[in-house]
């Protein structure tokens, strides 16, 4: 007993000791690798070759034999935490998938995924019939044989690939879609293909019945986890933000939904990153998820698990097996096959779907990536007796040499392209919904009796979200209330929506449970209560209260006689500098976009000063000083967003003692038919106070106000 914890405490010590050397070198080159300009998952992949037999081995080998023993099952607990990795990997790339992206780019995907798959086999099939008989295992038959070698040549690494993929800043790209959804494909096939050969090197006929089993399964599964397994997830995820929006409690989520994909993929004969692949899209789909999670396996992945990975594919690379210089001219040319014809094969399918000349060359650099499957390849080829240890090498050093092709050359390809206008205007709407406050790609919550203010409401939202924003109409009241919210679908016609039904009697409280299932924004339309003494209505106070999310208030023009405000022809917008003020500008900005509303951006300056090169507009004096003033930069900085975002806008700086009566006379000046503007919810007493400008505006101003407030701990 003594001598079996000895043992267990050497082979953890062993273990430790890997991982420690694994990460900390790998993490060494990849910061070698970045300052020289590549991807730092080739220096993991290098870190991998010098503690492997190749290097370690030969300059310390007392050391080596220490650092990787050659007892069975020493290597299980390296390998395991190397397939975890790899499957956290693969779950963060489905995060960044978009599936209607990919659909929009179908054919390409198509033809690229074929493309690259066909030519690099048939080219395998052409080295494997000349390989000689080195490369084969005693008693193996050269069909099997070359059908091993083909199929080891003609598969992508979608973890390989997407790893290169993020850190070039490729993901969203165009390009980037395609690669991986052709390294998806490449992934299924060759796993189906691999079970196929397999069985006819260990029984010597295919099973017709095995091969539509496992592809019948692979659809199923897929159909499965995007109908009901989203399903699943969304009601767990729901939960979560029911119970508080826990970070911890989405992360097991996560993880526990990876490892059930994981394991159904596994039982169907196909490795289990791929089913950790469509957790990460089935996740990322789900209008429940919590915000920071990406961020967080992200981190946790590339800090810690990717390294492993990464490293462990270069420690089964042995080199001494190609000191024959036979071996070592075939192993040449193995490599130069699988690189040409895996590139020429990519190429040709992207130039047949009508992709540009250098998206063929990045798509052909990116996919030319190998690693777990071709390793899993070699192994299997080893075990059934069709490779012999030389072929092995070979093998896996193929995956080892491809991917660091691939990155240097895909970084070489997509140096300074900015690629399509259409794909440039694409990626420069995410850029600017990334950098937002208030306007992102979040749900939108509209509560609603059905008065026409919710519809002023509705609109403002519609024109100034994206429309992947999905909506949802709630109502509040018994089941059988009579709210009609036609004219709501009618305004939000064309993204997704939902109408929720909630009976409480109390409104604020129904408002509030809903607005934490993943909201991020409420828009509220506001009775007009001046005549009262207050500024809003009490349902809109109380909301106002307690929301942890951003509200959007609208309060429509009065003495209007029709439903809807129309398309609103000129706007106010006061800008401060300040956070909410930008929040408030996106706002304005997408919808002067949208809607080509000419926004006069306005700053109020309280002390007097003299004109100076600024025009006067309307009569009032505009201040200017030698150079600018911090009027004028709040001015430019905000001319700056509304370029950006594609608004129509004329500038003001403004004089006078108070920012409010300011605003509201340039409203009647220039006949303005709406006012944007921020604010923080403060609470004050039992009531939310909006600011003394905020709410003398509302008070004075006959336009639609629409105000954006935000909490003061977002």
């Amino acid at each position: 007993m003594v001598i079996a914890a000895e043992s267990v405490g050497f082979d953890l010590l062993v273990f430790w000791v890997q991982i420690l050397a694994l990460v900390a070198t790998a993490h060494l080159f990849g910061m070698v690798m970045r300052k020289v300009g590549m991807p730092s998952v080739v220096g993991a992949l290098l870190a991998g070759l010098v503690l492997g037999p190749s290097v370690f081995g030969v300059v310390w080998k007392s050391g080596f034999e220490w650092f990787l023993p050659s007892e069975v099952g020493q290597d299980a607990a390296l390998s395991a935490v190397s397939w975890v990795g790899v499957a956290l990997l693969l779950v963060v790339t489905g995060f960044e998938t978009d599936l209607g992206l990919i659909g929009k780019l179908g054919r390409p995907a198509i033809w690229v995924t074929a493309g690259s798959l066909v030519v690099p086999f048939a080219g395998g099939i052409a080295v494997g019939a000349l390989l000689p008989a080195v490369f084969l295992d005693e008693g193996a038959e050269r069909l099997t044989f070359t059908l091993f070698v083909a199929l080891a040549l003609s598969v992508s690494s979608l973890a390989v690939v997407a790893k290169i993929l993020s850190e070039l800043g490729l993901m969203r790209r165009d390009i980037g879609q395609i690669t991986v959804a052709a390294g998806m494909g490449n992934d299924v096939i060759g796993w189906v293909l691999l079970g196929v050969f397999t069985g006819l090197a260990t029984s010597g006929e295919v099973s017709v019945l095995q091969v539509l089993s496992t592809l019948g399964g692979i659809v199923a599964f897929g159909f499965l986890a995007l109908t009901l397994g989203q399903r699943l997830v969304d009601a767990s995820l729901r939960q979560v933000r029911r119970r508080g929006a826990s970070l911890a409690a989405a992360l097991v989520v996560c993880i526990v939904t990876m490892l059930i994909f994981g394991v159904t993929t596994e039982w169907l004969g196909v490795e289990a990153v791929l089913g950790a692949f469509v957790a990460g899209v089935v996740l990322s789909r789900s209008r429940f998820q919590h915000e920071d999670v990406a961020g967080h396996l992200e981190g946790l992945t590339g800090a810690f698990f990717a390294p492993v990975f990464f490293a462990t594919a270069g420690l089964q690379v042995d080199l001494r097996l190609l000191d024959d210089a036979e071996a070592l001219w075939w192993a040449l040319v193995i490599l130069l096959v699988g690189i040409v014809f895996k590139f020429a094969g990519a190429y040709g399918g992207a130039r047949l779907a009508g992709r540009t000349h250098r998206a063929g060359l990045a798509l052909g650099a990116g996919l030319n990536a190998r690693g777990a499957l071709e390793i899993v390849i070699a192994t299997v080829g080893l075990t059934v007796g069709v490779f012999s240890p030389t072929a092995f090498s070979v093998i896996v050093l193929v995956p080892v040499i491809t991917s660091l092709f691939a990155s240097v050359t895909l970084r070489g390809v997509v140096n300074n392209w900015q690629g399509t206008p259409d794909e440039e205007e694409r990626l420069g709407r995410e850029r600017a919904l990334s950098r937002n406050l208030v306007v992102r790609t979040s749900r939108l919550l509209l509560p609603t009796r059905g008065g026409p203010e919710s519809i002023a409401a509705a609109q403002v939202l519609h024109f100034a979200w994206p429309t992947q924003a999905g909506a949802t109409v709630l109502t509040v009241g018994p089941k059988d209330a009579d709210v009609n919210i036609t004219p709501l679908r009618n305004v939000l016609y064309d993204r997704p929506l939902e109408h929720r039904q909630v009976r409480d009697a109390d409104p604020v409280r129904a408002i509030i449970n809903e607005s934490q299932l993943g909201f991020g924004v409420i828009g509220l339309g506001a009775i007009d209560y001046a005549d009262t003494g207050r500024v809003i209505s009490p349902l809109v106070d109380g909301v106002l209260s307690e929301s942890p999310i951003p509200v959007v208030v609208v309060r429509r023009a009065r003495n209007l006689d029709r439903p809807l405000p129309g398309a609103f022809s000129r706007a106010v917008v006061p800008v401060t500098g300040s956070p909410v003020s930008r929040a408030a500008q996106e706002v304005a900005f997408n919808l002067s976009a949208q809607l080509g509303t000419e926004l006069h951006l306005t700053h109020v300056e309280s002390a007097i000063g003299q004109s100076a090169g600024l025009p006067s507009l309307l009569g009032r004096r505009i201040i200017a000083r030698p150079g600018l003033n911090v009027g004028q930069q709040v001015v430019e900085q905000a001319m700056a967003l509304a370029h950006e975002l594609g608004a129509t806008t004329r500038t003001a700086v403004l004089e006078g003692a108070s920012p409010a009566e300011q605003i509201v006379r340039l409203v009647e000046d220039i006949d303005a038919d709406l006012v944007v503007m921020g604010a923080h919810l403060r609470r004050v007493g039992d009531r939310p106070f909006l600011g003394h400008r905020v709410e003398e505006v509302l008070r004075e101003c006959d336009a639609t106000v629409v105000v954006v407030l935000i909490p003061f701990d977002l």
